[in-house]
């Protein structure tokens, strides 16, 4: 009894696998899309068997139904689910952990949603309507915020008026830390070495794209800050700016700050810098045929990556390794070799053949040398996700 049913709702989608703690195996996953919607569907993928159906423009409820009544097909499968595990993307100052849902921590995520207002209130959509459908099952939520809630002050404190920090939570609080935590204890099984004597600078890149500095096992600083908009270059968001770039489009193309956040979130990033694309394939199919504008686009990218992997030495006072996962990481062999092109003279010399070989799941030390190193670590933040639940769940029990 080691199946966890792992839910990431977003506003108008439900992804969901049943996955095993122990061993990562998915034997049903899939995905709602276009909830609310006249085209809602949701896709099931059991057994290697795919199948759709209509949701007649329901919601997450609606999902949710449907997925229970599924599962009902399922009997031995549904029989062995011993909670649902819900990823949740800003848990603010309140969590520093994963835990099981009462209604004092679904009220703090709620709270937490003028820090999230895209995320946290889909949340709690998914989470209202998975303890209908699932009343019997723990609900365990985890936090992308969590795993950063052990960074110092001086990394997380913005140099503003300490009042906008005390009374309207204005700080550092970055993302993706569910897999940081997969990814660090990953790496530290493939280097043979305790997760708490290693300097890592994992690098988190596919639409959103973060990278961290993690120092004994925990996170010390990172490039995301109270949003997912900071940091390196992103899919469509512009990562950091001069802040006083948004009053100048606001006046130059009269616009209000809403209208000027929503460029910076939807329309920059690999988007805007490429106007063509902002899925890296594309990017650097067109940069193979000689594109200029997609060729720049790409060491825009690569070069402010290195940037960031150069500062994130600093609280670390050395490194270990640099780690590449997420969509971009795990399988742009360009991305990787122009971005330790920069990185160089920390005497990361590529091994071209071993660059090429780390897609598709694979994970291998791409550099030559036996000082500081460059991985690939693909990561599985669903696994992370079902173990967290798997573990508080039992331990409920036992209480």
């Amino acid at each position: 009894m080691n199946y966890v049913l792992v839910l990431n709702c977003g506003s108008s989608s439900l992804k969901f696998a049943v996955v095993n703690a122990v061993d990562g195996d998915q034997p049903l996953s899939g995905m709602a899309e276009c909830l609310g919607t006249a085209d809602a569907s949701i896709n099931f993928k059991a057994n290697g068997q795919k199948t759709q159906q209509s949701l007649e423009a329901g919601g997450h409820t609606a999902a949710l139904s449907a997925l229970v009544a599924f599962l009902q097909t399922q009997e031995a499968l549904a029989q062995n689910i011993i909670a649902v595990g819900h990823r949740v993307v800003h848990g603010g100052e309140y969590f520093r952990d994963s835990l099981i849902l009462d209604d004092n921590a679904i009220e703090r995520i709620r709270e937490c949603s003028v820090l999230a207002p895209l995320h946290n209130p889909a949340h709690l959509l998914g989470i209202e309507a998975a303890q209908a459908a699932f009343p019997a099952l723990p609900q365990v939520a985890v936090f992308d915020t969590a795993f950063h809630q052990q960074m110092p002050d001086y990394a997380y404190l913005y140099p503003l008026p300490y009042e906008h920090y005390k009374e309207l939570g204005v700080r550092r609080y970055g993302f993706h830390g569910t897999s940081y935590r997969y990814v660090t204890g990953e790496t530290a099984r493939l280097m043979n070495r305790p997760a708490n004597e290693l300097k890592l600078i994992i690098a988190h890149l596919g639409n959103g794209a973060s990278v961290a500095a993690i120092r004994n096992g925990h996170s010390v600083d990172t490039t995301m800050g109270m949003t997912p908009l900071e940091g390196v270059v992103h899919g469509t968001r512009s990562g950091s700016i001069d802040p006083a770039i948004i009053a100048y489009l606001a006046h130059r193309l009269n616009k209000n700050v809403d209208e000027v956040d929503a460029i910076l979130w939807k329309e920059s990033g690999l988007l805007g810098l490429s106007g063509m694309s902002n899925d890296c394939r594309t990017i650097e199919e067109t940069a193979q045929n000689g594109n200029e504008r997609a060729i720049l686009t790409l060491e825009i990218y690569s070069y402010r990556l290195a940037k960031a992997v150069g500062e994130l030495m600093i609280p670390l006072g050395g490194l270990d390794a640099l780690v590449f996962t997420g969509g971009i990481g795990e399988n742009s062999t360009l991305i990787r070799e122009r971005t330790l092109s920069w990185l160089g003279f920390l005497g990361l010399k590529i091994d071209s053949t071993a660059n090429d070989a780390a897609i598709r799941g694979k994970a291998g030390k791409i550099t030559q040398g036996e000082q500081a190193a460059a991985w690939v670590v693909p990561t599985n933040e669903e696994l992370m996700i079902a173990r967290d639940s798997a573990e508080l769940a039992k331990a409920e029990v036992k209480s």
